[in-house]
C-alpha cells in the first residue's frame, strides 16, 4: 500500500460521496466518522471549531478501503487499517504539510500509525487515552430505580446543559468549553439529552445521544455532577436513553467508555452493554 493510494479531500459532500457508504458498511466501528460527519452536514462546517475540516480516504482497484478525518482542533479519527494502510497513511499525513496532533481510532490501528508517524517525522507518539467501545445487547434496568423520572431537555435548560456540559469536558481533562452553546443548542433541536430529575424536579444527572446515523446510535454524554454520584442518577438516565433509542428504531446503541474507570465500565455491563473494540487517542509533540 503507497502514501499515494490516499486521497486528500477538503470538501464534506465530496467525502460523503465517496466514502459514505463504505462508512455505512460498519455503523458501530464507523460511529465517530457517522457521527461527526452528519454533525458537520446539519449544523455547519465551522460546529467543531473555526478552522476547516478536512478529510481523506484509501481507495484500491476503485473500492474505498478506509477513511480518515479531521476536524481542528481535534486529532485524526481514522477508520480501523491493517498495518501496512497505517504505514502509508502516517507517510500521507506527513507530506500533507498540515498540523497532525495526534490520531483517534480503534486501538491496533493507531498503534501502527503513531509507530510509523514517529519513524516517518522524528515526533514522539504518546499514548493519553484508553477507550473501549460497547454495544446495547439486552437491556437491563440497574436496581434500585433512584427515586425520580426522566425528561427530555428543551430550550428552557439550555443554560443547565451548557454548564453540564462544560463541567463534563472538564471532569474528562479536554477543551470545550468554547463548543457548550453550540452543543447544547444541537442536543435541543432534536431532543438528544435526557435529564434524570429527583422527586422535588431538580436534574440529578444527564446523558446524551447522537442522532441516528446508519442505524447507529450513540450515547454521549453521561455526566452526573461529584456530590451527587453514588447514587444510581447515572444508571437510571443511561438506561433510559437506551431504551428510547431502541424504541426509536437503532439497531445499534452504543458507547464509549474510558478504561481508566473502572466503576463506569462495570455500570454499562451492568445495563447490558457488551464490548465491540478497544480505541484510543495518541498525541504527537515534536
Amino acid at each position: 500500500m503507497r502514501p499515494e493510494d490516499w486521497h486528500f479531500i477538503d470538501d464534506l459532500d465530496a467525502f460523503l460521496a465517496r466514502a459514505g457508504d463504505f462508512l455505512r458498511s460498519r455503523p458501530a466501528l464507523h460511529t465517530v466518522p457517522l457521527t461527526v460527519t452528519e454533525g458537520l452536514r446539519t449544523r455547519g462546517l465551522g460546529y467543531y471549531g473555526s478552522e476547516a475540516p478536512y478529510f481523506g480516504v484509501l481507495e484500491s482497484a476503485g473500492t474505498i478501503r478506509a477513511a480518515y478525518l479531521r476536524t481542528p482542533p481535534y486529532p485524526v479519527n481514522v477508520t480501523p487499517l491493517a498495518p501496512e494502510e497505517a504505514d502509508s497513511l502516517a507517510a500521507h499525513l506527513a507530506g500533507l504539510g498540515r498540523p497532525v496532533p495526534g490520531v483517534i481510532g480503534e486501538r491496533s490501528t493507531i498503534d501502527a500509525v503513531a509507530r510509523s508517524w514517529e519513524e516517518h517525522t522524528g515526533a514522539t507518539a504518546t499514548l493519553s487515552q484508553r477507550q473501549r467501545l460497547y454495544r446495547l445487547g439486552t437491556l437491563t434496568v440497574p436496581q434500585p430505580v433512584p427515586q425520580g423520572q426522566p425528561r427530555v431537555a428543551g430550550e428552557a435548560d439550555r443554560e443547565q446543559l451548557v454548564r453540564w456540559y462544560g463541567e463534563f469536558m472538564e471532569a474528562i481533562g479536554e477543551s470545550g468549553a468554547e463548543r457548550a452553546e453550540g452543543w447544547a443548542d444541537s442536543r435541543i433541536s432534536y431532543g438528544g439529552t435526557t435529564f434524570w430529575e429527583d422527586a422535588d424536579g431538580t436534574p440529578v444527572a444527564m446523558a446524551g445521544v447522537t442522532p441516528m446515523v446508519a442505524g447507529q446510535i450513540r450515547v454521549a454524554p453521561v455526566y452526573t455532577p461529584a456530590h451527587l454520584r453514588g447514587r444510581g442518577y447515572a444508571g437510571a438516565v443511561t438506561a433510559e436513553v437506551s431504551r428510547a433509542a431502541l424504541a426509536a428504531g437503532a439497531a445499534e446503541v452504543l458507547l464509549f467508555t474510558d478504561l481508566a474507570n473502572p466503576t463506569s465500565n462495570a455500570l454499562y455491563q451492568r445495563i447490558g452493554y457488551r464490548a465491540v473494540a478497544d480505541f484510543g487517542v495518541y498525541d504527537f509533540t515534536a
